[in-house]
């Protein structure tokens, strides 16, 4: 029994395919559970339809938001995953932790919808993005660094840019929880900082992977 447990870790670690398939299963997930906060209050009286569909504008914007994020954080995953070529223990281990923070989002996205610029609800937004974005730097890290990981070299200039790329988000969001106790307003603006930002460094993650792969444009 001890040999077919082992036989089974090292299965799980040596190839991507179970970890890929584990988080577009989590991914899907995560992004169909954040429309389930998208309700109107019991049954509504036609005259009042309008009014209550209003309403719901901060749920409507945090399920928005939080989508958009996660389809980011999927995206930039399944670019690092199509170079990875095997699994060790600690690619293993941060991929599976980064994912277990992706299926708490839909619990701080319904907290900040209900309770918007509270400094709790905006505190636990954000203390939940952090360390999903610092994981998926630290899986970028680590592949960058250990080439017998690698199906695809990652040269120094696509490693610089991602990491750039994925280290923007997590200084913003990391310096938002603290800034979201003195004012979550200020913490909530500071995210909005994010959509210039990712536009310069992504377009240079985007540049370092056509570098690396002339006419096969932008994995995706």
């Amino acid at each position: 029994m001890a040999a077919r447990e082992a036989s089974g870790i090292a299965e799980i670690e040596g190839s991507p395919d179970r970890l890929v398939a584990l988080s577009d299963g989590i991914y899907a997930i995560a992004m169909t559970l954040l429309v389930l906060d998208l309700k109107l209050p019991g049954e509504v009286h036609a005259s009042r339809l309008g009014h209550e569909l209003v309403r719901l504008w901060p749920q409507l914007a945090a399920y928005v938001s939080s989508f958009a994020l996660l389809a980011v954080f999927w995206q930039d995953h399944r670019r690092l995953f199509l170079r990875v070529r095997r699994i060790d223990g600690t690619l293993g281990a941060l991929t599976v932790a980064s994912l277990g923070a992706v299926a708490l989002l839909p619990f701080p996205t319904n907290v900040l919808a209900e309770y918007r610029l509270q400094t709790p609800a905006v505190a636990l937004y954000a203390g939940v993005i952090t360390p999903i974005v610092t994981l998926h730097l630290a899986i970028a890290a680590t592949l960058w660094r250990h080439q017998d990981l690698q199906a695809k070299r990652i040269t120094d200039q696509m490693g610089r840019a991602v990491v750039w790329d994925l280290g923007a988000t997590v200084v913003v969001f990391g310096l938002s929880l603290p800034v979201a106790f003195a004012s979550p307003l200020a913490a909530v603006c500071l995210w909005l900082l994010l959509i210039p930002l990712k536009v310069i460094t992504g377009r240079q993650a985007r540049a370092a992977y056509r570098h690396d792969d002339p006419g096969c444009g932008t994995p995706t």
